[in-house]
């Protein structure tokens, strides 16, 4: 899918802007200012229970339309945020959705997101155990099937980052500045690269800071490519504040810190994270506070990119919060 010459206009498929709310309670628990933390809520975008994704699938199914798609091809985890939304996309614009998704039905269980690829309409294929290049190949299998088929498939990219997906986020870094144009720092997970690229694209490198989440090998030139497509001059690695610290054990593996992170979220604000991105990315900010990359009466931006559905595919998780859980002793 491409844009040769710029025409290209988004697909409109959530709801914007996404609100920008304060965070006192969680400020203070973490040594920042009452006013300095606030939160993007970009998992309030509407389609498909909401998530960063749905600003980048507005632009790579534009695109998809543009060349007469019938049925939209991604790749992604068993608990992929951006498989659901697509599914939920190509719901909405009346087309075919099949996710190519790594592992194997027994070991995802069909909770969390996968249910409600289900709900949505999707197919799924599954690869087995393999990494991002075998999925690819996969998908362009499955693509090629599809034409023999007579269907028009298109390969919507791993997380929907591509220079074209990332689109959906210059234009979220644009609107976090009409809403905030003192914000200093917005903090974000990363994943495929894209949120993070698109962000950097608007504010410039210096104003977003990335939490690697595990999901790609080279987050920096992942970004850096995605940023430089996009803006159409360099962003060199070595300009991205990125943390690489909050990975631990590998993608999908709960931490220490991630768990921390949605314990603290949920008790001082109410605000559910999920175990894979956004508890990383609140970790990360924790982090970056506690070694002085974020520092009191600077204005910080938590951007909240979904994943609610995942929660509920993560056994681990579930577990420790329900472990929680206090029981009301009766006894006077």
């Amino acid at each position: 899918m491409a844009d040769p010459d710029g025409s290209l206009q988004p697909t409109r498929l959530g709801r914007w802007p996404t609100p920008l709310e304060p965070m006192p309670r969680l400020a203070r628990a973490l040594g920042l200012g009452q006013d300095d933390l606030w939160i993007k809520r970009d998992d309030l975008t509407g389609l498909g229970g909401g998530g960063n994704k749905v600003r980048k699938l507005e632009w790579t199914c534009a695109a998809a339309l543009a060349d007469g798609a019938t049925v939209l091809v991604t790749t992604g985890a068993p608990q992929s945020n951006h498989a659901r939304l697509t599914a939920a996309a190509a719901a909405r614009l009346g087309l075919g959705a099949v996710l190519v998704l790594a592992g194997n039905p027994e070991s995802a269980a069909g909770a969390g997101n996968l249910a409600l690829d289900g709900l949505l309409g999707a197919t799924v294929r599954w690869a087995g155990p393999v990494g991002d290049q075998a999925l690819d190949a996969i998908a362009a299998q499955v693509a090629d099937e599809l034409r023999r088929r007579g269907a028009v498939p298109a390969v919507i990219p791993f997380g929907g980052s591509s220079a074209l997906g990332a689109r959906g986020y210059a234009e979220c870094g644009r609107e976090l500045l009409g809403q905030d144009p003192d914000l200093d720092t917005v903090v974000t997970a990363v994943g495929s690269g894209g949120t993070m690229a698109g962000l950097v694209a608007a504010l410039g490198p210096g104003r977003v800071l990335g939490v690697h989440c595990g999901a790609i090998a080279d987050p920096a030139g992942t970004v850096s490519a995605l940023a430089s497509g996009l803006a159409g001059a360099p962003c060199p690695p070595a300009a991205l504040r990125l943390r690489l610290d909050q990975v631990g054990a590998g993608y999908g593996a709960l931490t220490g810190p991630a768990m921390d992170a949605l314990t603290i979220a949920a008790r001082t604000e109410g605000i559910v994270l999920d175990p894979v991105y956004t508890g990383r990315a609140l970790a990360g900010l924790a982090a970056a506070v506690k070694d002085g990359g974020i520092a009191a009466g600077q204005r910080t931006i938590f951007l909240h990119s979904g994943g609610l559905p995942g929660l509920f595919g993560h056994p681990e998780t579930l577990a420790r919060a329900a472990a929680g859980l206090a029981v009301f002793d009766p006894a006077p």
